[in-house]
């Protein structure tokens, strides 16, 4: 079994759609050639049947018995290599277009991984969910035809240069009239990606308009709006339904005229075939080998459009693709190198002394966000980390020692026990620490297959509490020399949260952590606490000392209760 594609997609050339579809191309040209060779074979074979049952009718016309079984073995020949071939062309242009289509979702993959969450701001959802439903298929599909397009040009200059050869007159009429059929048929290409083009948009929308939904059901649910983006999500979804039967019209249209106007060619070079052969110009076998040809002729043709269809899709489809390999990301680091240290965010105040268990309460959720950003590198700002500016780390770097853990982050389908020791390094013992400093030890032991256990899309099985707490152990078992958690508690009961604010310390010892949260359990077990208001620090002590001397500090974690 072949590896597919390349463990390596290499680097792509985004200067533009056609030197992205060459890139490619000659990323796989070995598999390329040996596809196009067989389809050129294919198609070769096929082209020269029609001429061998001609010969086999002027054989049985002549009563030649010998040559009759010699033209009869000549063509049991052909059907045997045009078995092989056909069945090795498949393969390669199967192989070629999935080579062609991963390939493209290893790229814009390692693409949104190192942009981040600068990739959300530029393109909407539905945008990149629609370059892996229909792009990378294009793209693939514009390499598959490369095989039989090019076998088809070969054939039907075979077979012109076989009527010529044979009778000039029906030789030009084929010559001319391939070229009238491929251009009667072109204009019909234009509105179909016009059409194809607005559906894909109506499409892409839709995504982006049901993601939304899916992510903000519970609060659409507790505000009654549920209704409302229902009926807006059907009008769209009718929208693009409406825009997909247009597309299939002009289709429908497209698929007939490969069918008419190729029949057009058929009656007109039998009709002066039969002319011929009735006048004696030409005989009867010849006549049949004409009938054949022109009947032959269709499948390249058609395969002539086809290829036109394909290569303009994936022309468009390559455009889209390399608008996001060419997004550059937001935030980028430089080359220094740190020792760690004290972190310190300049805009806020706040400070993370190493190995100390920091909280941080903030009167607006959106204040402590902005500080974890800043601090974890995800927002610029004026960050030091030790004696070392933070954006003049390198950014692997920077994420490999300082992990911000948010509760927007995904648990992803796989092995559970894989999906928790991302890294793969951690031993069961500290596998069961993480779960333990978690209160996530039920969740395992309820599992019929334990860590074995097959995680389903995004946790599904999970509730939100199960997965915020699986969550904390991932982040746990990463281990990093700086851990900053947004609210790790927030979907689960007292009686959890105030063991885990228990355990946290003890399983981040000797490491810097910073948890932001608002609740008293959290507060009242870390070493400091910083209280941030309208971006900056105003308090900083100990849980106790901040409720006797900062009222606004009593007012936020107390939700404003007596």
């Amino acid at each position: 079994m072949r590896s597919l594609p390349d463990a390596d997609p290499g680097v792509p050339d985004i200067r533009s759609p056609i030197r992205y579809l060459w890139w490619n191309a000659r990323r796989q040209a070995p598999s390329l050639f040996a596809g196009i060779s067989f389809a050129t074979l294919w198609w070769l074979v096929q082209a020269l049947m029609p001429a061998v049952l001609g010969k086999g009718i002027e054989a049985v016309t002549a009563k030649d018995t010998g040559a009759l079984v010699r033209w009869a073995a000549i063509l049991f020949g052909l059907g045997l290599v045009q078995a092989f071939t056909g069945i090795m062309r498949h393969r390669m242009a199967v192989y070629n277009w999935l080579a062609a289509a991963y390939r493209t979702v290893q790229l814009t993959t390692r693409q949104a991984a190192r942009l981040g969450a600068t990739l959300p701001k530029r393109l909407s959802t539905g945008e990149v969910v629609s370059v892996g439903n229909s792009d990378i298929a294009h793209i693939g599909s514009s390499m598959d035809i490369l095989l039989r397009g090019t076998g088809a040009v070969v054939a039907i200059v075979t077979v012109t240069v076989i009527l010529i050869s044979t009778s000039l007159p029906l030789g030009l009429l084929v010559l001319f009239g391939v070229p009238l059929m491929a251009v009667a048929v072109g204009p019909l290409l234009r509105p179909l990606h016009r059409r194809q083009h607005h559906q894909r948009q109506l499409t892409g929308d839709l995504s982006t308009r049901a993601a939304d939904i899916v992510a903000g059901l519970r609060v659409l649910r507790g505000i009654g709006g549920e209704q409302v983006f229902a009926e807006r999500y059907h009008e769209e979804s009718q929208q693009a339904r409406r825009a997909g039967v247009r597309v299939a019209g002009v289709e429908s249209v497209l698929e007939g005229a490969q069918i008419v106007l190729p029949g057009v060619l058929i009656a007109i070079v039998t009709g002066v075939g039969a002319s011929f052969a009735v006048a004696g110009d030409i005989p009867t076998g010849q006549l049949v080998a004409f009938y054949l040809y022109a009947v032959f002729l269709i499948g390249p043709m058609r395969t002539l459009t086809e290829a036109a269809d394909k290569i303009t899709k994936g022309h468009v489809a390559a455009g889209r693709v390399i608008r996001i390999l060419s997004i550059e990301p937001e935030i980028t680091g430089g080359t220094a190198g740190s020792e760690g240290g004290v972190l310190r965010d300049s805009y806020s105040g706040v400070t993370l002394q190493p190995g100390a268990l920091t909280a941080l309460a903030a009167a607006s959720p959106e204040d402590a966000i902005a500080v974890a950003d800043r601090l974890g590198r995800y927002a610029p700002g004026d960050v030091t980390f030790g004696d070392t500016e933070l954006a003049a780390l390198p950014v692997a770097d920077v994420r490999s020692r300082i992990l911000v853990a948010d509760n927007g982050a995904r648990l992803f389908t796989g092995r559970l026990r894989d999906e928790l020791d991302v890294r793969g390094s951690a031993s069961d013992e500290q596998v069961r620490q993480a779960l333990h400093a978690a209160c996530a030890l039920d969740i395992v032991e309820a599992l019929p297959d334990g860590f074995d256990a097959r995680v389903a899309e995004a946790g599904r099985e999970f509730s939100g509490g199960q997965q915020q707490r699986l969550r904390l152990v991932r982040a746990l078992l990463a281990d990093p020399e700086v851990l900053i958690l947004v609210e790790p508690t927030s979907a689960v009961d007292a009686h959890t949260e105030a063991r885990i604010a228990d355990r946290l310390g003890k399983a981040r010892a000797g490491k810097t952590t910073l948890v932001c949260t608002t609740s008293p359990l959290v507060l009242d077990r870390a070493d400091h606490v910083i209280y941030v208001e309208d971006g900056r620090m105003l308090a900083e002590g100990t849980h106790r000392q901040l409720l006797d001397t900062s009222p606004a500090y009593a007012a936020t974690v107390t939700r404003g209760e007596d």
